[in-house]
């Protein structure tokens, strides 16, 4: 019989190199609960700043009303091949509904760090608002796990 192979093991990433994953324009999975008690998953751009993670949904979307519900959520970030290191978040949110000067800033900053240049973050930033209201989502993180496949 062969020799167990290794290559699947991982290693916990400390918070610092979590902190520097983070850090990129990573996508998440976004997993909320359904009324039914089934999972839903869906992605997400995100920013981690101040301890929190913060992305933007529109109100009229059953993600919001799911986590209108039932603040609880998972997001599981992944790096991508080949590169296999993953974070994942299990936490709760707040809903920033109504426009503040923070919070526009907050959805703006998410939107420029996945976009190349100001110019293309910006069309991107007004088709969005011009498809309807949409809330903050602020995630206090509960647990955070770092895993390094590599």
């Amino acid at each position: 019989m062969a020799e167990a192979s290794t290559a699947n093991a991982s290693t916990r990433m400390d918070s610092e190199q979590i902190a520097a994953f983070l850090a990129e324009p990573r996508h998440a999975i976004a997993c909320v609960i359904r009324s039914d008690g089934a999972p839903q998953s869906s992605p997400v751009w995100i920013l981690c700043e101040h301890g929190k993670v913060y992305f933007s949904i529109s109100v009229d979307s059953a993600k919001f009303r799911q986590l209108e519900r039932d603040p609880r959520i998972s997001l599981c970030i992944d790096a991508g091949h080949p590169d296999a290191r993953a974070v994942m978040i299990e936490g709760t949110v707040e809903l920033v509904r109504e426009p503040s000067a923070w919070s526009e800033e907050m959805s703006w900053k998410i939107t420029r760090r996945y976009h190349e240049t100001e110019e293309e973050a910006r069309l991107y930033h007004q088709e969005t608002k011009a498809q309807g209201p949409s809330a903050l989502v602020v995630v206090s993180p509960r647990r955070i796990v770092g895993r390094d496949f590599n």
